[in-house]
């Protein structure tokens, strides 16, 4: 079996998995990844003697914010992360993280 390198997760699900890290049971959450921007000039074409301006944009920072209307990004922390006998959802509603084997990661609980 080849070794897995990679492990790759929706946006709602690595909403769902941070979560479940951070004991959050209540709201709309989605990611909320801030990128910073540096601008250069930068060597271009044969031998590197032409420049061009260039953007460079980094990730600096993700985690997950709250959100006022669901979407397509957004995941409700009551039916992915419900309390612990929170009785207002029935065990067969809810929907669970199921990845792929493939794309499974230790901190998702099957």
């Amino acid at each position: 079996m080849p070794e897995i390198k990679n492990y790759t997760f929706s946006h709602t699900e690595l909403a769902s998995i941070l979560l479940r890290d951070q004991g959050i049971h209540e709201g709309l959450w989605g990611l909320y990844i801030e990128f910073n921007m540096i601008a250069a000039n930068v060597p271009s074409g044969p031998g590197l003697s032409t420049f061009l301006p260039a953007c460079i944009n980094f990730v600096s920072k993700i985690g997950i914010q709250r959100f006022d209307a669901p979407s397509n990004l957004t995941v409700d922390a009551a039916e992915v992360n419900p309390r612990p006998g929170d009785d207002n959802q029935r065990t067969s509603e809810r929907k669970p993280l199921t990845p792929s084997p493939a794309r499974h990661h230790p901190s998702v609980k099957r």
